[in-house]
């Protein structure tokens, strides 16, 4: 199979071509490098400037040149250069053409260092693509012969469970473990006294107690895989705030997180909902981002092997 990863000037895509070279090396997935220029005028609409058009193709053979020197030698690539009327509309040409399973994607160069920030490329494709995303976080660097070494997938019982077979069959393919978590978010009003929070702390618990159950019954579903995961575990954050829960637990630098679309976007496109945004934006490590027609064709090969 096949990833595509687009690459702008200088160090602004140094995240996502470490991410790329990580998941490529894991996989074993073809790896195609592409820097993605402004599609000429039309024909006959007016003379296109020669001069220009050479510049362009210079400056994207020099950026395609400095993102050589970030793809380790044991991670082989293509580079192309490929010309689009947005760069997100060539990034899913690209994709098209080469038939590939994932766009690795960077983060915007405003916003917080260690996590997703996302820019206009990908948010537009956050809500539109067919293809499966997967986000750095500002600033992630992968050590040289680094490999993914734990799929964690967010799972808040509503979703289709679709979603954690889908994040097995990751891990498998990326020969990595794999963790269910769960987020719990619950803000607490700021009683002066514990009077009056027994019923919230009731729901709390309720919610906790109808979740377990839910992510047991996924649990023993994934373990039950003709080919799971070698290790599969479950874990809850707890947090007044999103950052918080996602904060609560444990990750490592060789950490992948799997989310799904939201059920009320589109089958066939990626179109996150509130509750997955706020997860993207506050993880800490790269985010894999599903469609929900992905998911179910992932979790289908799954349960049939």
């Amino acid at each position: 199979m096949t990833m595509i990863v687009g690459c702008a000037p200088d160090d602004r895509s140094k995240a996502s071509l470490h991410l790329a070279a990580m998941l490529a090396r894991s996989s074993g997935d073809d790896l195609v490098v592409c820097a993605v220029l402004p599609a000429p005028w039309i024909p006959g609409m007016a003379r296109v400037d020669a001069e220009y058009q050479q510049q362009l193709d210079t400056e994207a053979d020099r950026t395609l040149d400095h993102a050589k020197s970030e793809i380790p030698d044991d991670v082989p690539a293509r580079f192309v250069r490929h010309r689009a009327r947005s760069v997100a509309v060539g990034l899913l040409e690209l994709a098209q053409k080469h038939h590939a399973s994932l766009i690795v994607l960077g983060s915007s160069s405003a916003g917080a260092l260690g996590h997703v920030v996302l820019g206009s490329v990908t948010d537009r494709l956050l809500h539109s693509s067919p293809v499966s995303l997967a986000l750095a976080p500002r600033g992630y660097r992968c050590r040289p012969a680094h490999e993914v070494d734990r799929v964690t997938v967010a799972y808040g019982g509503g979703e289709a469970e679709s979603i954690v077979v889908a994040a097995a069959a990751i891990a498998v393919r990326l020969k990595a473990s794999m963790r269910i978590a769960s987020f719990a978010v619950w803000s607490r009003p700021a009683y002066t006294t514990t009077l009056g929070t027994d019923p919230e702390d009731l729901v709390l618990e309720e919610w906790k107690s109808t979740l377990g159950a839910t992510v047991a019954e996924s649990l023993a579903q994934v373990e039950g895989l003709a080919d799971a995961p070698v290790d599969v575990e479950t874990v809850v954050g707890h947090g007044q705030a999103w950052g918080d829960a996602i904060e609560d637990i444990v990750w490592s630098d060789r950490d992948v997180l799997v989310v799904g679309s939201s059920e009320l976007g589109p089958v066939a496109q990626v179109f996150i909902g509130s509750r997955a945004s706020k997860i993207v934006r506050h993880s800490p490590v790269p985010v894999i981002v599903l469609p929900r027609a992905r998911a179910e064709e992932l979790a289908e090969k799954a349960t049939t092997v």
